[in-house]
C-alpha cells in the first residue's frame, strides 16, 4: 500500500453561497466520508481545510501575499489516503464531498521519505 494526498480545489466561494443548514448538511457529509475511510482503513490523515490567507516565499527569499495566483487554483484542503495504486486512490477520491459543490480533487502519490 502507498500513501496518496487528495488535494481539494475550489474555483468559487461555494461555502459563502450556502445557507447555514446547507453548510451543516455538507459538513455532516464530510464527517460520514471521513469516518467511512477510517472504518475501511483507507484514511491515513483526514487533513484539514485551508484558510484563504497565506504567504509565498520565492527562491530569492521574497515573501508575498498568497498563496494562489488565480481564484480557480485555490487549494482549499487536503487528505492523505492509502491505496494499492493511484487509480485505486482516484476511486476513493470519487466519493469526496467537495465534488458535490463543484470542486475538483487532485490525486498525487507521496514519496514516502522516512526520518532516520
Amino acid at each position: 500500500m502507498a500513501n496518496f494526498v487528495l488535494i481539494y480545489r475550489h474555483g468559487t466561494d461555494t461555502f459563502g453561497k450556502m445557507s447555514p443548514d446547507e453548510m451543516q448538511q455538507h459538513m455532516q457529509t464530510w464527517h460520514r466520508w471521513t469516518n467511512e475511510g477510517f472504518e475501511k482503513g483507507w484514511m491515513v490523515n483526514p487533513g484539514d481545510g485551508l484558510k484563504k490567507e497565506g504567504r509565498v516565499v520565492n527562491d530569492r527569499q521574497v515573501v508575498t501575499d498568497g498563496p494562489f495566483v488565480e481564484a480557480r487554483e485555490i487549494v482549499s484542503g487536503f487528505t492523505v489516503v492509502q491505496a494499492d495504486t493511484i487509480d485505486a486512490a482516484a476511486n476513493i477520491a470519487k466519493g469526496c464531498p467537495c465534488l458535490l459543490t463543484g470542486g475538483r480533487v487532485e490525486v498525487r502519490p507521496l514519496e514516502g521519505y522516512t526520518l532516520n
